[in-house]
């Protein structure tokens, strides 16, 4: 579990705490199931159509084609949604509640703790079997009225909701 702290600075010797600053990862243990989505999808929507696009060119039998043009969507989906996997962070600090997305065209989301609503935890079977969650960070406004991080760690994601409710509720008293 990643550590949330109000003080950076390190009370204990040894290794230095993750800082609330820094940008943290997703857990590893959830690229197979962001992978297997992204195959999935993958295979569906472009395996399919491209074997079929593909069976009218070659002289294979249909199926043959679609069914090679869909186990290659599937592979190339799985590549690619563990790549996105390594790309999504999160971090916490004095500004807010943070996500990013992407490699070559990054996209980051800030949510203020003055814009917060109320936080969910969604866990799903596999998350629940994996030890994994998405913390939905509801906010004021219509526009990205819910940001999810999804496949966190357990730990992490109730780490998260616990500081930010506690933020919002310090907030909230002033």
């Amino acid at each position: 579990m990643t550590e949330i702290q109000d003080d950076p600075t390190p009370s204990v010797p040894g290794p230095a705490p993750v800082q609330a600053a820094d940008w943290q990862p997703l857990p590893r243990r959830g690229a197979l199931l962001y992978a297997a989505g992204t195959a999935t999808v993958t295979a569906l929507s472009g395996g399919i159509g491209l074997g079929v696009l593909a069976s009218q060119l070659v002289p294979w039998p249909r199926w043959q084609v679609v069914g090679a043009a869909v186990l290659l969507a599937l592979l190339a989906g799985a590549a690619f949604g563990r790549l996105r996997h390594r790309r999504i962070g999160w971090k916490l600090d004095a500004e807010g509640f943070a996500t990013r997305r992407g490699g070559w065209w990054r996209q980051e989301t800030l949510v203020p703790v003055s814009r917060v609503q109320h936080l969910d935890l969604e866990r799903g079977p596999l998350e629940r079997q994996l030890g994994l969650a998405t913390l939905v960070v509801h906010t004021a406004g219509t526009r990205m009225a819910a940001v999810k991080l999804p496949l966190l760690a357990l730990d992490d994601a109730e780490a998260l909701r616990a500081h930010l409710a506690r933020q919002v509720e310090a907030d909230d008293a002033l």
